[in-house]
């Protein structure tokens, strides 16, 4: 399994109990979906090792107690603080105005009437505000994601129209006409 064909699930964050169960604290606001798992990748080394999962229980509302099947000492040891994956086709399908940030990159961001405000490169959910960052006319635009502005998400011809406020873009493109 490539690390390109999974999602972060989640990190091992220390051992529970004497029996090598290990906690598994879980990055998404959907935990639920995640009270079945047979399995889990741990990425050490490098590489994403395949971990079966023997018995799961929750610990806290995100985060997960597992023991693994057939795991010895020195395995439990090298999976802790270790990041863990699942295969991407494992996500559930969503639909309407939801969407995950990794299937988003290289749509269009359009405003309300259809003009483009550029390609999506990357998303940055690294601070308490997420935001789109994306390219318009060689120029790295910065749009928040707030559900409130975003007015469609069109998978097929691979855009998000969203309604944003009045000059947000033109701040982009004229501090960068001062530069040149």
């Amino acid at each position: 399994m490539r690390k390109e064909d999974c999602y972060l699930l989640g990190k091992i964050t220390r051992r529970h109990g004497l029996a090598g169960n290990v906690i598994l604290k879980l990055d998404t606001d959907q935990p639920e979906l995640y009270n079945k798992l047979e399995s889990i990748f741990v990425e050490i080394n490098g590489l994403l090792v395949p971990f079966f999962i023997e018995k799961s229980s929750w610990s806290k509302n995100d985060a997960l107690n597992l023991a693994f099947k057939n795991s010895s000492e020195a395995l439990v040891d090298q999976s802790l603080g270790k990041s863990v994956y699942l295969p991407l086709d494992t996500l559930p399908k969503l639909s309407g105005k939801q969407f995950y940030y990794h299937e988003i990159i290289g749509f269009d961001i359009l405003d309300e009437n259809g003009k483009e405000c550029g390609v999506i490169r990357s998303v940055n959910d690294q601070t308490a505000q997420n935001y789109f960052v994306t390219n318009l006319d060689g120029k790295e635009v910065v749009i928040p994601i707030i559900k409130d502005w975003i007015l469609e998400v069109n998978r097929e011809e691979r855009f998000i129209k969203m309604q944003l406020p009045e000059g947000l873009i033109d701040v982009f493109l004229v501090s960068s006409k001062k530069d040149e």
